[in-house]
C-alpha cells in the first residue's frame, strides 16, 4: 500500500525523478488550477476532477499510438461497479485536441472519464518525460501488437483519419498518478518510454480495488 498522506506546509511541483518523498506531499496549488478541457471542449481545472475522491489519473502519450490504444482498450475492461464500491475514480488524460477524444473512446470501448491536456501544460509541470529512454520495461501485459503491426495500424489511423496528425506530441511520455482528495499525492509513476506504464492490476491494488482478468471478458478475479 502507499505510505500514508500526511499534511505539509508547503505544495510540491513535480521534478523529472519520482521518489518516496513526492507522496504525501499536496500537489501545488498552481499545478490543480490548470485546464484540462472534455469531449465537448469544457475546461476545468484538473484538481476538480479528484477534489472530491481518490482518482487514478494516466497520461498517455498520444492517441494514435498503438501502445496507448491497447493499454486504454484495458482500462475500459474495468468494471465502473468495482470502482464506486472503492470510491475510485478512473481518468485518462491525452494531450491532443479535444476533436479526437469521442474517436479514441469509440476505438477503445473506453467509458470512464477523459479528458486532454492540449497544450502539455500539466504533463511538464508534473515532470513528465519527453523523449524515448532506451531501459528494459518487461513484456507488457497489456500490449498485444508488435511493434511492426502496432505502427502500421497507427499509420493507417493517421491517413485515414479526417486530419492526418499524430493526435498529440510522439515525443512525450506519459504515466500514472494515484491523487486525491484535494490535492494529496499517494502514487507517481512517469514513464521512461512508451512501453513502461504501470500494469494495471498492480495500480488498482494501491487503491483497494479487486485484480482485473483482460485475458478474457472484464470480470473481476476474486482473491
Amino acid at each position: 500500500m502507499a505510505a500514508p498522506v500526511t499534511r505539509q506546509v508547503s505544495a510540491w511541483v513535480l521534478s523529472p525523478a519520482s521518489s518516496d518523498a513526492e507522496r504525501g506531499q499536496p500537489l501545488a496549488a498552481a499545478v490543480a488550477e490548470l485546464p484540462v478541457l472534455d469531449a465537448s471542449g469544457r475546461r476545468l481545472p484538473f484538481g476538480a476532477l479528484f477534489r472530491e475522491r481518490r482518482a487514478v489519473v494516466v497520461f498517455v502519450r498520444h492517441f494514435l499510438c498503438y501502445v496507448c490504444k491497447e493499454y486504454v482498450e484495458d482500462l475500459a475492461k474495468i468494471p465502473k461497479s468495482v470502482l464506486r464500491e472503492a470510491d475510485v475514480t478512473l481518468i485518462v488524460i491525452g494531450q491532443s485536441s479535444y476533436h479526437h477524444i469521442e474517436p479514441f473512446c469509440k476505438l477503445t470501448g473506453y467509458s470512464h472519464e477523459i479528458y486532454v491536456d492540449p497544450e502539455r501544460e500539466i504533463y511538464k509541470r508534473l515532470g513528465m518525460k519527453r523523449g524515448e529512454e532506451i531501459s528494459s520495461s518487461g513484456q507488457s501485459p497489456h500490449i498485444k501488437s508488435s511493434l511492426l503491426s502496432g505502427s502500421l495500424q497507427s499509420l493507417w489511423r493517421a491517413v485515414t483519419g479526417p486530419l492526418f496528425d499524430f493526435q498529440g506530441d510522439p515525443a512525450q511520455q506519459g504515466g500514472t498518478f494515484i491523487l486525491g482528495p484535494g490535492n494529496s499525492i499517494h502514487f507517481v509513476h512517469r514513464d521512461r518510454n512508451r512501453l513502461d506504464h504501470k500494469p494495471i492490476n498492480s495500480v488498482l491494488q494501491l487503491v483497494g480495488v479487486q485484480p482485473v482478468n483482460f485475458m478474457s471478458r472484464p470480470t473481476v478475479i476474486h482473491v
